[in-house]
């Protein structure tokens, strides 16, 4: 009996001493091993206000391209004919800013409104402009993000605004690289906080489900804020408390277990 009391008391102490389910945290917990599940592969980032757009105009000769390479139009047509650009180094910042009304303005074909957009419907605009001024018969347009970025806050190991290579990176890489949510983050309540439409909006995730890969917020826009909430309001103190709490009442109930024994 008394060993039975014993078994008892120690295992009421590991579960006191257990602070969570192992459901609580494990990621996407509901995918089948083997089961298929689709994915976007045809996302694309939207232009938004202060994005600054790296955009480079190609075709089969270079020289008719050279006025749409040049920030600003600064070009010069020397005396054989050929186009030539002028020294403008250092004068202008690198790509081309999105103003606050959602206008770049791009050299020969002027302002043109991008705000909104996809990366390919900017492409396409462009090369449409250019095609309709009789500029270039067949314009190849490359557009690349010089400035997208997101920020990560709440109960994560690392939070900050992170640089992203490119115009593409999932709510799971987002999370990553902060360092991954801490013990002290709730795994199913994680936000994204998105502006659109000259409004902000906020679109709750459980991690622990495979529904975020649905999620409109899955692939990352720029200045997106991601927030982990923590399990307290009280930055530690509640934590510290439990802490406390499930340690005293382990110590209580193996060393009345102990004693019971000598008896």
């Amino acid at each position: 009996m008394k060993k039975q009391l014993v078994c008892f008391s120690l295992c009421v102490a590991w579960l006191l001493s257990s602070c969570a389910s192992p459901k609580d945290f494990v990621y996407l917990q509901d995918m089948q091993v083997g089961e298929k599940y689709a994915f976007d592969t045809a996302h694309e980032a939207v232009v938004h206000n202060d994005d600054r757009l790296s955009i480079s105009v190609s075709c089969k000769n270079p020289e008719l391209a050279i006025p749409f390479n040049i920030q600003g139009g600064a070009f010069r047509v020397d005396a054989s004919g050929d186009v030539q650009s002028a020294d403008v180094s250092g004068t202008r910042e690198k790509g081309y800013r999105v103003d606050a009304e959602g206008y770049i303005d791009f050299p020969i074909l002027g302002k043109l409104h991008v705000e909104g957009l996809k990366v390919s419907q900017v492409k396409n605009l462009i090369e449409g402009r250019i095609k309709e001024g009789n500029y270039i018969k067949d314009p190849l347009v490359s557009i690349e993000f010089l400035n997208f970025k997101y920020t990560v806050l709440g109960a994560v190991g690392r939070n900050g605004t992170f640089q992203v290579s490119g115009d593409r990176i999932t709510l799971l890489e987002a999370i990553a690289n902060a360092g991954d949510v801490t013990s002290k983050g709730r795994v199913d309540r994680v936000a994204v906080i998105r502006e659109s439409d000259g409004a902000r909006q906020m679109y709750m995730h459980d991690l622990r489900s495979k529904d975020v890969f649905d999620s409109p917020c899955f692939y990352l826009q720029q200045n997106d804020i991601v927030y982990v909430e923590p399990k307290y309001r009280k930055r530690d103190s509640e934590d510290r408390s439990w802490q406390i709490v499930t340690t005293l009442l382990t110590l209580a109930s193996v060393v009345t277990s102990v004693l019971w024994v000598l008896k």
